[in-house]
């Protein structure tokens, strides 16, 4: 049985054709991984499992890993290394189907394998990722994308959008949600009772006082003010080299990224295999690879599982947080 002491823990295999139930597979196929949690297993049947994997899932014969089959239909003439609407359409599904575990209390976390944003599209879903596909699907009225690895923990205030669109994007609320969302989760998750926090300006050197734009003088700026008003250690706005390499020599607990790539591109220059996605707001743990499908390597027996293991340990860690501070219910 099922030990009611440990984090239940849904792993989601992302799109079949993809490197999700390779990574999936070896992740679980580690003893000391399996340990740490009971986990259900949302994806294909066992043998689709295999087949796309390129390995057994041996450990299914233990009580501590489920799988819970959400149909196999179109993936029989699937082949590895190609977005598909039949893929898509079945990412989607194993995500859903662990929203309505979660929403039945009967797992403490998600932990997602990566999707295709093509194959979704293709399969007719307007979510250009899996943060806005979980926001909707639990009706989370905010969130906020996160990552933690090496030396930082790195907060978006804009996500999947064009950069000329992530620009029109950026605001003071929104600035000021990633502030105190990011600041929460740190206090909560990672123990820190007061973070500090950097917010990375916008434009070269921060705008250089408005000679390269005005956005940090007339956004960015205000909205740290009002976020120190609401009782986050904020400061900035701060050039994002400056920010990075500053939280690098432990003077920042969070960075605040003005947009996707201005995040994303330290944190997997210093910490690709270890780094962690972790979705802040929802009603649920839940915890991602840092990369993608990987179609290029997807059913060749490559893919480097660390990024997964380790979005199956902070899962872990981040629900037996949570237990401590409900006082062990």
């Amino acid at each position: 049985m099922p030990n009611a002491s440990r984090p239940r823990i849904a792993v989601t295999l992302g799109d079949p054709a993809g490197i999700g139930p390779e990574v999936s597979l070896k992740a679980l196929a580690d003893a000391d991984v399996r340990r740490l949690a009971d986990f259900t297993v949302f994806g294909p049947p066992a043998a689709a499992w295999a087949r796309l994997a390129g390995a057994e899932p041996s450990f299914l014969g233990e009580a501590s890993v489920t799988l819970v089959d959400c149909g196999g239909a179109g993936l029989d003439a699937l082949a590895p290394g190609c977005a598909s609407r039949e893929g898509g359409a079945a990412s989607v599904r194993y995500v859903l189907a662990a929203v309505e575990a979660a929403k039945a209390s009967r797992i403490d976390a998600i932990v997602t394998g990566p999707i295709s944003k093509e194959a979704v599209r293709l399969a007719g879903h307007p979510w250009p990722g899996h943060t806005e596909l979980l926001a909707e699907a639990f009706g989370a009225p905010e969130v906020a994308m996160m990552f933690a690895g090496g030396p930082f923990r790195v907060i978006l205030v804009t996500i999947h959008v064009a950069l000329v669109e992530a620009i029109r994007s950026i605001t003071a609320e929104a600035i000021v949600k990633a502030c105190r969302l990011g600041s929460d989760a740190v206090r909560r998750w990672f123990g820190v009772a007061v973070p500090r926090v950097g917010v990375c300006g916008l434009n070269p050197h921060a705008g250089e006082a408005g000679r390269f734009g005005h956005e940090e003088r007339e956004i960015i700026g205000p909205a740290i003010e009002e976020a120190r008003a609401a009782g986050v250690c904020a400061a900035g706005p701060l050039p994002p080299d400056t920010a990075f390499r500053q939280a690098m020599e432990g003077r920042f607990d969070l960075v605040v990224a003005m947009y996707h790539d201005q995040g994303l591109i330290p944190i997997k220059t210093v910490a690709f295999a270890e780094s962690v996605n972790i979705t802040v707001g929802l009603p649920v743990v839940r915890t991602s690879v840092d990369h993608g499908t990987a179609f290029d390597i997807a059913g060749r027996g490559r893919a480097d599982a660390s990024s997964m293991k380790a979005a199956i340990r902070m899962a872990a860690g981040m629900v037996a947080s949570d237990r401590e501070a409900a006082g062990g219910a």
